[in-house]
């Protein structure tokens, strides 16, 4: 269990490096216009629920031309009941990149997917989670024993390391922070099956190494019990709508299809009364009236929950204060740039107008780094041929620049 005076000593510890790259604008901002993305690094194996072998692959988002180091690491978990969902999902590939563009590592995660149908449902859930957090902690270790054997690829700061998961992956991390005991697996659960050998840990890969992580961000997560939590634990940022028909707001039964009762779990709302009751450091964002992961189609709610996702992880890395009603919309420092700038309408089903007083080139790309679209003196552009999605429009004229998120519906 991650002890709360060990986290203070080691806020006490940060390196000198993370401190001067804390300027106000790093962290918190998009302070770099491009994303290096490094596809498919093998960071583990392991076998399957039905025995089957697979490797573990990750995707790591940088920012280009950073010349900061180290830098600290947010890992994040996708989503998809741990029946589908990808590493390169909507879920998690807008956030991995903006989170980059502010100077911070990422890195989505692939997991193993999957779990038994016949049995006991409740058990077969819980393992499979179990075998995320396993899955999580091999991707931490990977990046220390990166640091400590081979050069430190990633330029990580292994005393800033975070982790992030959207529904099944908010699940993951849930479980990786409070569900650190082993006398706390719940009985039901057989970690001598499939895949689930070598207990929390897990053997995924890079024993050895530390999976301990600073703080953890839920993104309509739940968790087994909201017992296993104590006032030691990592601190929490919590996201949730109170109409989420996918996974549990408070205390209630997890359905399969909305129909097949699953798992008793403790939802968003449940975990925030408890982390007040035993004094972990937590914030807590409803998205009222909404339900699963609004954050993936809505703009507006995108936009806020990666606001407070800056603001939480610089009050690690910076040391700044927690406010959890901080809501500054991120902004590039190219962005004031050019004169008029306007693009609208923004979210759009069919055209995309552009306004600006000087002649520009302009790039739309998906935000896994795809070219859509570019051209050059132009007023609007035909999304009717899009898929929906989020995509990422550059605007260039005589070297400024414009960059700004664009939702095709």
């Amino acid at each position: 269990m991650t002890k709360l005076y060990l986290f203070f000593f080691s806020s006490l510890l940060l390196s000198l490096n993370s401190f001067a790259q804390c300027d106000g604008s790093r962290f918190r901002e998009f302070v770099f216009n491009d994303v290096t993305i490094t596809e498919d690094i093998l960071y583990g194996s392991n076998i399957r629920f039905n025995g089957q072998a697979i490797d573990l692959l990750m995707d790591v988002y940088a920012p280009a031309g950073d010349g900061n180091t180290p830098r600290p690491l947010v890992i994040i978990a996708h989503g998809g009941f741990f029946a589908y969902g990808s590493k390169d999902g909507p879920d998690v590939v807008p956030l991995s990149y903006d989170l980059a563009r502010m100077g911070y590592v990422t890195a989505s995660i692939s997991y193993r997917l999957g779990f038994a149908t016949g049995g006991q449902l409740d058990a077969n859930m819980t393992e499979a989670a179990m075998r995320g957090v396993q899955d999580m902690k091999a991707a931490i270790r990977w990046f220390r024993k990166d640091a400590a054997e081979n050069g430190n690829v990633h330029n990580i700061d292994t005393d800033h390391i975070y982790i992030a998961g959207v529904s099944a992956g908010g699940y993951i991390t849930l479980h990786l922070a409070y569900l650190d005991e082993e006398a706390e697996i719940p009985a039901n659960v057989t970690m001598t099956n499939p895949g689930l050998e070598g207990g929390i840990e897990g053997q995924s890969g890079n024993e050895g190494y530390s999976s301990d992580v600073r703080a953890i961000i839920n993104m309509c997560g739940a968790i087994g019990d909201t017992s296993w939590i104590q006032p030691n634990d990592e601190p929490a940022l919590l996201f949730h709508g109170d109409n989420d028909q996918t996974v549990p707001f408070d205390s209630d039964t997890q359905y399969y299809l909305g129909i097949i009762p699953i798992i008793d779990v403790d939802g968003s709302n449940s975990i925030n009364e408890k982390l007040n009751q035993v004094g972990v450091e937590h914030c807590f964002e409803i998205h009222e009236g909404f339900d699963h992961v609004p954050h993936v189609a809505n703009t507006a709610i995108y936009d806020t929950t990666l606001s407070i996702i800056s603001n939480f992880l610089s009050h690690f890395v910076c040391e700044i204060e927690l406010d959890c009603e901080y809501r500054e919309l991120a902004v590039g420092v190219e962005e004031s740039e050019l004169a008029n700038m306007n693009v609208y309408p923004n979210p759009t089903a069919d055209r995309l107008f552009i306004k600006t007083d000087e002649p520009v080139s302009v790039r739309m790309t998906s935000l896994i780094g795809a070219v859509v679209y570019t051209g050059k003196n132009i007023t609007s552009i035909d999304c009717t041929s899009f898929s929906a999605g989020m995509y990422l429009l550059t605007i260039e004229s005589k070297g400024k620049y414009y960059t700004t998120k664009v939702q095709i519906d």
